[in-house]
């Protein structure tokens, strides 16, 4: 039987995990309300122009915790609503493509203000500056230990109807 966590680790762990189910859930408020887009939208547009480049589906499935046929989903409704594009790969015809768009820009710049506010009101605010190195410093620890394992993209895909 596996060891139970510590007293102290228990707190942390449900502390962690209550925080970051409030804060997803008020982004995700504020985004819905502001712009009609879902979180995974967002971060989706959000990498695009952080890379500065179109990105290949691969690329944005590893960069977001997000199932890949949900990812599929969430870009093809991008898509139908004109921010993003989606296109072979002139490199490697397996691949696709994303480029966001001028509207895929602009919804970006219009859910941004708010984003920042809640993210701010609801996270930052309650932190001294140092707080937030030593939170961010820590965080990254965590985040790179999790993403050690292979890339969700890099995992075999499940035949359909496949019992196993």
């Amino acid at each position: 039987m596996a060891e139970t966590l510590e007293p102290s680790q228990m707190r942390t762990y449900f502390a962690l995990t209550e925080a970051a189910s409030l804060l997803q859930y008020a982004v995700q408020q504020q985004l819905q309300a502001e712009g009609g887009l879902s979180y995974v939208q967002f971060e989706i547009l959000a990498k695009l122009v952080d890379a500065g480049r179109p990105l290949t589906m691969t690329e944005l499935a590893d960069g977001v915790v997000y199932s890949r046929s949900g990812l599929t989903h969430q870009a093809g409704v991008l898509e139908a609503d004109g921010l993003i594009t989606r296109a072979a790969s002139t490199v490697d015809q397996r691949a696709t493509v994303v480029t966001i768009t001028k509207a895929g820009r602009r919804r970006l710049d219009k859910v941004l203000p708010g984003h920042i506010d809640v993210v701010r009101g609801l996270l930052f605010d309650t932190l001294s500056a140092q707080d937030v190195r030593t939170l961010g410093n820590l965080m990254t620890r965590v985040r790179d230990h999790m993403r050690e394992q292979p890339p969700r993209s890099a995992a075999p895909r499940k035949a359909r109807g496949s019992a196993h």
